[in-house]
């Protein structure tokens, strides 16, 4: 079955856009416990839409994804790290999605 290229980029954009509300919710309430937890909740719903919209494949490539050891004592900074560790990767995916949709390739 064909899977439907625009749902593709509808959910990786739904899903970007949550991680950035995550991440501006933790901001503004300095909680980066409680925001941390929200994002492995986050990333559990991601990749079992990923996989159900995108494909197996990138369900468990972005499943694979752990963040780096961190050095700082500066817990904003390690939470918005984390943030982007997830981030990046949904943001490539989409661009080689909308690329391989457009009508020139």
């Amino acid at each position: 079955m064909p899977l439907d290229r625009a749902t593709q980029l509808t959910t990786i954009r739904q899903q970007i856009a949550e991680l950035d509300a995550l991440a501006q919710q933790t901001c503004q309430d300095l909680n980066t416990v409680a925001g941390t937890e929200r994002v492995a909740k986050w990333k559990s719903r991601t990749i079992a839409l990923l996989t159900a919209t995108v494909g197996e494949v990138d369900g468990h490539t972005f499943a694979r994804i752990q963040p780096g050891p961190s050095f700082t004592n500066d817990l904003l900074e390690e939470f918005t790290d984390l943030v982007e560790c997830y981030r990046t990767p949904l943001v490539r995916l989409l661009d080689k999605l909308a690329r391989s949709s457009s009508p020139g390739s």
